[in-house]
């Protein structure tokens, strides 16, 4: 009896231990995971290349024309590419120097950077004649408002500067000339009244030379072209009185005046009543070039 008592007695202690010890939940944890973020690598930067373009002598100029038009040989090499073409094609349809054309066209144009070349793709200063019947711009010349044919295009001025001199009797001399024989060219359009300057055939014949423009006749008769590479010296594009020291030049002298900026022959003239073969006349001009500062007889 009493070994079951304490039978009894020993498992409700168990029981009750057992009981009293505090439940553990064991939990798996977990990973929480970063959200992944996209990289991208920076590329490496490298400098962009350099193209080293060759020097050229880039000499400036003033051509005198229907205006004085500053330009520089760059820019006469880029009007020749542009109108070599045409000037060839002319040459083989009209008998044409190439040559002569492209020089005319640089000298009349300034290159086409002239004013009549930009505002009437008038190239050669052909003025409007009684024949003319298209369009026409004025412009100061010789005179005051001249009428100078306007083209829709420059290839136009090209073709009627061929058209021109074909067309006109003066110039038939020159069509007796071998094609390119462009030195009797130069002198031939002179002494036909193409232009008054004495020193016009010397600066066709400079831009020939210097840009090697008789390749192009050449090109079109199938001769064999030898470069000659000539540099022509600066010639003074008219003749300043002042600078004769066989002239008294007193700053003072009311029979002289001195050349202000926006001066034309034109404009002088008309201030002193003169006409403007009378003061070329008086000053040996050879052309209309004028200079601020440059000393002017008009008495």
């Amino acid at each position: 009896m009493i070994k079951k008592i304490v039978l009894l007695f020993t498992i409700i202690v168990l029981a009750s231990c057992s009981s009293s010890k505090p439940a553990v939940a064991a939990t798996k944890k977990t990973t929480v995971q970063k959200p992944r973020v996209a990289t991208t690598k920076k590329p490496a930067y490298s400098k962009p290349a350099v193209k080293n373009y060759p020097s050229t002598n880039n000499t400036t100029e003033v051509i005198q024309s229907t205006s004085k038009t500053v330009v520089t040989s760059d820019l006469i090499n880029n009007y020749i590419l542009q109108f070599k073409d045409i000037a060839m094609g002319n040459m083989k349809t009209y008998g044409i120097p190439a040559s002569i054309i492209l020089a005319q066209g640089i000298l009349e144009s300034g290159a086409g950077k002239g004013d009549l070349a930009l505002e009437a793709n008038n190239h050669f200063g052909i003025k409007c004649h009684k024949d003319w019947l298209g369009e026409s711009v004025r412009h100061d010349d010789d005179s005051a408002q001249e009428c100078f044919r306007k083209y829709p295009e420059a290839a136009e001025s090209y073709r009627d500067h061929a058209l021109f001199l074909v067309g006109k009797n003066r110039y038939a001399t020159l069509f007796t000339y071998e094609k390119d024989d462009y030195k009797s060219w130069a002198k031939g359009l002179r002494a036909a009244g193409y232009a008054t300057d004495p020193n016009y055939p010397d600066k066709l014949i400079s831009y020939i030379e210097r840009y090697n423009l008789h390749q192009y006749d050449c090109q079109v008769t199938g001769k064999n072209y030898v470069a000659i590479n000539k540099t022509a010296p600066a010639r003074k594009s008219s003749y300043d009185v002042a600078s004769d020291p066989k002239l008294n030049m007193n700053s003072n002298d009311p029979n002289l005046y001195e050349v202000q900026k926006g001066d034309t022959l034109y404009s002088i003239s008309k201030k002193f009543n003169l006409l403007v073969d009378d003061l070329k006349q008086k000053n040996n001009l050879t052309d209309n070039a004028l200079s601020i500062g440059q000393k002017l007889r008009v008495k």
